[in-house]
């Protein structure tokens, strides 16, 4: 399937937030409650780029979730949830995507 991305583009930014939600239920499969124009039609746009391009495969997806599972296995503190305040533990687990984003990225030694 090919698709026409400034074709998919224009006509959906001729629609209306309402028309935006609809389309996004159709492809997604599931209705959405946002109202934010620009970014519905950003996620409709990539959506149907991934279908008509072909998505990840189900192993490749596997693949990352175990890897970032290993990756935030060297932070102890998130093996066992000590906080008692979720705000807490959610804090400590973006600290460690950004010390390993920062790692990959050769920014931490």
């Amino acid at each position: 399937m090919h698709l026409n991305v400034e074709k998919e583009l224009a006509a959906l930014r001729r629609m209306s937030v309402g028309e935006l939600r609809l389309r996004y239920a159709e492809v997604f499969g599931e209705p959405t409650r946002s109202r934010h124009k620009q970014w519905l039609i950003k996620r409709i746009l990539w959506r149907m780029q991934a279908l008509a391009e072909g998505d990840l495969s189900e192993r490749a997806r596997r693949w990352v979730v175990e890897r970032t599972h290993s990756w935030f296995n060297r932070f102890r503190r998130l093996l066992i949830r000590w906080e008692k305040k979720a705000e807490n533990y959610v804090a400590f687990v973006h600290f460690a995507c950004a010390w390993v984003t920062f790692r990959a990225a050769g920014i931490l030694g």
